[in-house]
């Protein structure tokens, strides 16, 4: 099982992983398990997870503090578990830059849905196109995005975006100087509704820009803030 996909799973209670374990081995998912957020943080920073489920509420180090930490080395998918009414927690959640989260008490046949959704989203950066013709690739001065390759380059060096960051620039650069309200970038790049979470949204656009910043002035200014409305991506001509 050489190539099988590998989850850590985190929480605090032993049920939770045994059933959560239990559903996503049927799908010949290897699974590693952690119970506290050091453990955690730990184990995905010296393996490389293609996904981590991920436990809000630990005793110790939090789900929010280990998703920040990692963050700041690695781009791992991660999905958050949060506990019903803790709409503060997600939204802190997709700040520091989970990709997805399931509210307890959940269907595990939605966290399989939605794993897979995830991990599909994920693994095109491992299947890079060897037919030029057909690639899927937008050039803009100072960013290219190779959609075959899930890469992201500004000024020739490269970006390193979680999923969801880099599915809402290429969802605005395939449209450019077309404005999107938050509601319809909700919608298209998150696939479902997060009833009154738009900050979500501004959250991502922020860290996009950041980290865009970090490489190119010139890449992170094409994404653009209309005021009132929602985003846009505007090609700079510098």
């Amino acid at each position: 099982m050489e190539n099988a996909v590998k989850i850590l799973v985190v929480d605090d209670e032993e049920r939770i992983r045994r059933l959560l374990r239990m559903y996503l081995e049927r799908e010949n998912y290897v699974i590693e398990e952690a119970e506290n957020g050091d453990k955690a943080l730990s184990k995905a920073l010296e393996n490389d997870y293609d996904l981590i489920l991920l436990d809000i509420m630990m005793p110790g180090k939090d789900g929010i503090e280990v998703c920040r930490e990692l963050r700041e080395k690695k781009t791992t998918p991660i999905i958050m578990l949060t506990a019903k009414g803790e709409e503060i927690n997600r939204v802190q959640g997709f700040e520091v830059g989970t990709d997805d989260y399931i509210v307890k008490p959940f269907s595990p046949r939605e966290v399989v849905l939605r794993v897979k959704a995830l991990l599909r989203r994920s693994s095109a950066a491992s299947f890079i196109s060897t037919d030029k013709a057909s690639k899927d690739v937008i050039v803009f001065p100072h960013l290219t995005i190779d959609h075959d390759a899930h890469r992201v380059t500004a000024d020739e060096k490269e970006v390193s975006l979680t999923p969801k960051e880099y599915e809402l620039l290429y969802f605005l650069a395939k449209t450019p100087d077309k404005v999107f309200d938050r509601e319809q970038l909700l919608k298209e790049v998150w696939h479902y509704e997060f009833f009154g979470d738009l900050r979500t949204v501004d959250t991502h656009v922020k860290r996009l820009r950041e980290k865009l910043n970090r490489i190119s002035e010139n890449a992170a200014k094409m994404i653009v803030t209309v005021w009132g409305v929602g985003y846009k991506f505007e090609v700079s001509n510098d």
